[in-house]
């Protein structure tokens, strides 16, 4: 386990949970939280090895799922395959991404709809596969005098509010998937569908790790360099050159907690708007920031 969940309970028993991003950080984290409170987990990442130890450890029948999700049909088969398991789909959690940095003037086409593509399109190719899960299973409910909440939660970021330099394509895209949280939730409420998105500030995770430390990730065949320039940490008061924990925590100028987050507060945020303690929360977003008012996720 990469966590030791905050929380060990049956408030999630019976629900049946996508998490995208799994295999690794924050989405795995989320995994690990919500498994640790019953719900069984579809484990959706690009490794399929990876998919298959992180269900393997989490328990509760979870299943692995490996896809490019930014392939226009991987999404419909994720939602299938959650569908398959026979117990209906209750819980969705969009935190698959990466970063694929470069100031405006030198960024490529390519690199913008990569972000837009991994970010946005993919969470809106997974709801929509999901409508009949969601809108129409909830309706149906309603309609019958029934109530059972379902949740979405999105993970944006601190930077489509503020910005990011170096990263207009991954702040464009975050900021456009809180118009897709808030539309859908708009659209949905009446089927006792709970969307919501968390906005990250700096979480220690591996796309949070100097870029010297040399993490890739390869998408699509192409290697992509992960991390935040040495010089941008450097700026916002770290340094790059110092060894720790991947997954430790950072003093931090700036936030009024005066440090960064780790993959465990990101994921009880997560697992907050998940849960049936949020069943009169929707169309919001909730930073999730130890109190900084900008910065990257």
């Amino acid at each position: 386990m990469l966590t030791t969940p905050t929380l060990t309970s049956t408030l999630l028993a019976g629900r049946t949970a996508i998490v995208t991003g799994a295999g690794n950080g924050i989405g795995r984290a989320t995994a690990e939280a919500l498994a640790a409170s019953g719900a069984r987990v579809v484990v959706a990442d690009l490794d399929a090895d990876l998919t298959s130890e992180v269900a393997g450890e989490l328990g509760n029948d979870a299943v692995p799922f490996a896809g490019d999700l930014t392939d226009p049909s991987v999404p419909d088969k994720l939602v299938a395959a959650a569908a398959a398991l026979g117990q209906g789909i209750d819980i969705i959690v969009n935190s698959a991404g990466y970063f694929w940095d470069a100031p405006v003037h030198r960024m490529t086409d390519e690199q913008f709809q990569a972000m837009l593509d991994i970010h946005l399109l993919a969470p809106f190719r997974i709801c929509r596969a999901a409508a009949p899960y969601f809108r129409d299973a909830g309706r149906a409910e309603a309609s019958g005098g029934a109530v059972r909440h379902r949740k979405i939660v999105n993970v944006t970021s601190l930077a489509a509010s503020f910005g990011t330099a170096g990263a207009a394509n991954y702040a464009a895209a975050k900021a456009g998937l809180i118009g897709l949280t808030k539309t859908l939730a708009t659209e949905w409420g009446s089927a006792n569908v709970n969307v919501n998105a968390v906005a990250f500030g700096v979480i220690q995770t591996r796309f949070g790790a100097p870029r010297s430390a040399g993490q890739t990730i390869t998408v699509d065949g192409r290697e992509v360099a992960l991390g935040v320039p040495d010089k941008t940490l450097a700026a916002m008061g770290f340094d790059p050159a110092e060894e720790r924990d991947l997954f430790a925590p950072r003093p931090m100028f700036g936030a009024a907690l005066g440090r960064t987050g780790t993959i465990r507060e990101a994921a009880d945020a997560i697992f907050w708007l998940a849960s049936p303690l949020s069943d009169f929360v929707t169309g919001q977003v909730i930073p999730v920031s130890g109190g900084a008012r900008g910065g990257l996720s």
